[in-house]
């Protein structure tokens, strides 16, 4: 019996509608969220693959996923630093139909510069820009043939304006972001769209650990006046700027569902509108020094300014939240 269905035109139609999705990094975080959110679709969409590096840490998606575990959503291990990893685990997938590509998988990096070993800098580009490199290497060939597809990165609006002592992090994101516009000139050509999410502050795993792993820094050769900045003022003010400006993970899961869903999606997708007018601000400038200064002022020279800007989008974004509750 084809319950909903009149016949099996209408039911093959149906099933031929429902898109395979790849998710990278669905241990926690957005990836989990959004791996959830999609399997649980009420309108039954997407069929999920929801991948992880260390199958051990799938619990937490197991329990949020429910009954739509291997009926909507399958969980496989990936590991984007791997490029045989990748290709066993879209192999895997029948007729290796990959719709929807959301590469999510990525860590953080935070602190002065000269802090920072050349180990783990190299650590952070192999799984935040060349994982997605390998990945798009594995499964662009395969939607150019199908002539169709889309491709969805977890970008960050750290690829479109630095911030203080993220600058390791901010320049994967920003490789990321020039890689994506410049392949999405040939993925148009072949019916494919490349979408770039730019969340801020996400309230999450990982930046929990993100700040551990700064609490555990070794700093003995930085000078003191960086290390006052980065103590007294970056990390002191880091968790307010979470708190204030911060979304959740089914926050911006809600988002990425958008922009999957939509008819044309975007380039540039900006999941927290607070960050429009810094952006905006960039760009007003082509020197850069507009920008730059303001921020260097506001930081350095009327850090009152900054503190009361803290307490009224705090304000803001608790009004916003009631609103939507």
């Amino acid at each position: 019996m084809l319950i909903g269905f009149r016949d099996w035109a209408q039911f093959l139609e149906a099933m031929m509608a429902v898109r395979n999705v790849l998710v990278t990094g669905c241990s926690s975080g957005i990836g989990l969220a959004l791996a959830v959110r999609l399997a649980r679709d009420e309108l039954k969409r997407f069929r999920v693959f929801a991948t992880m590096r260390n199958l051990e840490k799938s619990e937490a998606l197991k329990e949020q996923v429910g009954p739509a575990l291997d009926k909507m959503l399958e969980i496989k291990e990936l590991d984007v630093t791997s490029e045989d990893s990748i290709r066993r685990c879209v192999n895997s997938i029948p007729q290796r139909r990959v719709d929807v590509l959301v590469n999510n998988a990525g860590f953080g990096l935070i602190g002065p510069v000269e802090s920072q070993s050349m180990a783990s800098i190299q650590n952070l580009f192999d799984t935040n820009f060349f994982g997605l490199v390998r990945l798009i290497q594995e499964i662009f060939p395969d939607m150019k043939r199908r002539k169709r597809g889309h491709i969805v990165v977890m970008s960050s609006v750290l690829g479109l304006q630095g911030l203080l002592f993220n600058d390791i992090y901010s320049a994967s994101k920003f490789a990321v972001e020039g890689f994506c516009e410049s392949l999405a000139l040939q993925a148009l050509k072949f019916g494919i769209r490349i979408s770039l999410i730019e969340p801020g502050p996400v309230l999450s795993e990982f930046e929990r650990k993100l700040y551990e792993e700064a609490a555990s820094m070794d700093l003995s050769g930085v000078d003191k006046e960086t290390l006052d900045i980065f103590h007294n003022f970056y990390l002191a003010y880091s968790k307010e700027v979470f708190t204030a400006l911060g979304q959740t993970p089914e926050e911006v899961a809600e988002h990425v569902l958008k922009v999957i869903t939509s008819e044309n999606p975007p380039l540039r997708y900006q999941t927290n509108s607070f960050y429009t007018p810094i952006t905006t601000l960039k760009h007003a400038d082509p020197s850069g020094n507009l920008p730059l200064n303001t921020f260097h002022q506001m930081i350095f020279q009327h850090d009152r300014l900054f503190k009361a800007s803290l307490s009224l989008l705090k304000m803001l974004q608790w009004r916003k939240r009631r609103d939507m509750d």
